[in-house]
């Protein structure tokens, strides 16, 4: 019998490396591979079978969103715009209602400085009018003076002894102190100085001038003497008084700056005199 002939081969002239060595691939392994592969391909398709049909049907869900969000910005910068417009109306209302504040008060204060304004020129006139008047007065009486001293120069006092000691108490109370309402003994006022010189000869007279002013006999300025009481504004309603001491001079608590002093007639003219001695 002959034995079977077994055919040849080629291989490699690196096959007796056993790296070099191509794994033999057996069929389960082939059989595996095909199906994976099929796999794949079966995925493939039906992805791109379920694109096609997504890009065949019209969008609507995305084109929505970038509308919403405009509308929706835009009402968000209306809504701002709307806020800062109420803001500066705001603001501008605040600065009228301020200004307007300022202006009135202002205008408060203008009126009140014009009434105080009127009401000072008011009086300036009135004192003015009054100062006018007592300087005709004190002219007229000048003039009186003048001529009274043209005809008798000396006034002399009549020899009485109450006349003296009048005039020697208040020449001893020159120094004093004027105090409204005062009767001594060391400050006095006008009237409470002439009602205790005459006090001192018995006499009593009305505590103030204007009582003062007509007690006694009235005598004119020209004919004024020693002791005589000499009074400032309208008989019954003189503000001031002294005692006439003779040479155009009288003695008085004349105000709080001079107190007790001797005066020159010539300098602040009497309005009257009146004779008590």
């Amino acid at each position: 019998m002959e034995e079977p002939l077994v055919p040849l081969v080629p291989m490699s002239h690196t096959a007796h490396i056993r790296s070099h060595r191509k794994p033999r691939r057996n069929a389960p392994s082939l059989a595996m591979r095909a199906g994976v592969a099929g796999g794949v391909l079966s995925t493939l398709v039906v992805a791109a079978a379920a694109g096609s049909a997504s890009a065949a049907e019209p969008v609507t869900q995305t084109m929505e969103l970038p509308t919403l969000t405009a509308d929706l910005a835009n009402q968000v910068a209306q809504s701002a715009d709307a806020t800062q417009q109420a803001a500066a109306d705001y603001q501008l209302q605040a600065e009228r209602d301020a200004a307007a504040a300022k202006a009135a008060k202002q205008a408060k204060a203008d009126l009140a400085d014009a009434k105080k304004k009127a009401e000072a020129k008011k009086k300036a006139e009135a004192a003015r009018k009054a100062a006018a008047a007592d300087a005709v007065s004190r002219s007229s009486a000048r003039t009186t003076l003048s001529a009274s001293a043209s005809t008798s120069t000396n006034v002399v006092a009549p020899a009485s002894g109450s006349v003296a000691t009048v005039v020697a108490f208040l020449k001893a109370q020159v120094g004093d102190a004027y105090v409204m309402g005062g009767t001594g003994p060391n400050a006095w006022d006008c009237s409470g100085l002439v009602q205790a010189a005459f006090k001192q000869v018995g006499v009593d007279l009305p505590r103030v001038s204007q009582d003062q002013s007509v007690s006694g006999t009235p005598v004119s300025l020209s004919n004024v003497q020693v002791g005589d009481i000499l009074y400032w504004g309208s008989a019954g309603s003189a503000y001031h008084v002294g005692v006439y001491i003779g040479n155009g001079q009288y003695l008085d608590a004349a105000n709080p700056s001079k107190g007790v002093v001797i005066q020159d007639l010539s300098g602040y003219p009497a309005t009257g005199a009146v004779r008590v001695l």
